[in-house]
């Protein structure tokens, strides 16, 4: 049994709680204990990707104090756990403190998303799950190209019972929001959504899932608006629904 602190991100946090509350539901119903810290705040992905690097300084502060003693720390988005990753090392060697640096590089190798904590960490790929549902999956770009998840989802959703998973033709290509990307370059980013959609819709599912809610919110406003009756769903609501 793992003592796991949910890293839950202030976009889930505030738009997605059904997706912080199926992960308690999966990691307690695995066996493990799952506590949320509520000092917690964001990853502060928004300020670094927009180039206000300095103000991202003081949330690796606050990650580093609220979660340094934590056993694991899981959260639902392959993009903020690719942000501590990938880029909460430069931040901390940005602000000059090498106290703060030592700290970042020994809490990164605990810090997870998901479905890489549960395929690499804990070697399920069979939770228990029953969603019959017809079901499509969106890699998002954070988790393909940043974070490197693989095919964890798709192992994970491969083993849940009653599930129709159809593959998601041209799958890696983004969806088009990343963060401030959809705002700054609206055209460009509807263009790719559209592309999204167009596949989504061919392959007749009634739900598209992925690890990032962002991307879901992005994917789900075109759905809704083509009344396309595909419903966005995050991994860890499929993963923690049962028969029960």
């Amino acid at each position: 049994m793992i003592q796991i602190s949910l890293f839950i991100t202030c976009f889930n946090d505030t738009l997605f709680p059904e997706t912080g509350k199926a992960m308690v539901q999966l990691l307690e119903r695995l066996g493990h204990t799952v506590d949320f810290p509520l000092e917690q705040t964001c990853c502060g992905q928004m300020h670094y990707n927009t180039g206000y690097q300095e103000e991202a300084i003081p949330l690796v502060r606050k990650f580093i104090n609220v979660f340094e003693d934590a056993e694991a720390i899981v959260a639902p988005s392959a993009s903020c756990v690719g942000m501590v990753h990938e880029f909460y090392g430069k931040v901390a060697k940005r602000s000059g403190d090498d106290k703060l640096k030592k700290q970042v590089d020994k809490i990164v190798p605990k810090v997870f998303e998901l479905t890489q904590f549960l395929v690499d960490e804990l070697s399920l790929e069979d939770v228990g799950a029953y969603y019959p549902h017809r079901v499509t999956y969106h890699p998002t770009c954070h988790s393909l190209r940043v974070l490197k998840v693989g095919d964890a989802p798709l192992k994970l959703l491969r083993n849940v019972k009653g599930i129709d998973l159809v593959e998601l033709p041209m799958a890696e290509e983004c969806c088009g929001f990343g963060g401030t990307f959809a705002i700054k370059n609206a055209d460009t980013s509807m263009a790719m959504l559209g592309d999204k959609i167009r596949h989504i819709k061919g392959t007749g599912a009634e739900v598209c899932s992925a690890a990032d809610n962002s991307c879901l919110m992005h994917i789900g406003g075109a759905l809704s608006r083509q009344r396309s009756g595909v419903k966005p769903v995050h991994i860890a609501e499929i993963l923690a629904s049962t028969e029960e």
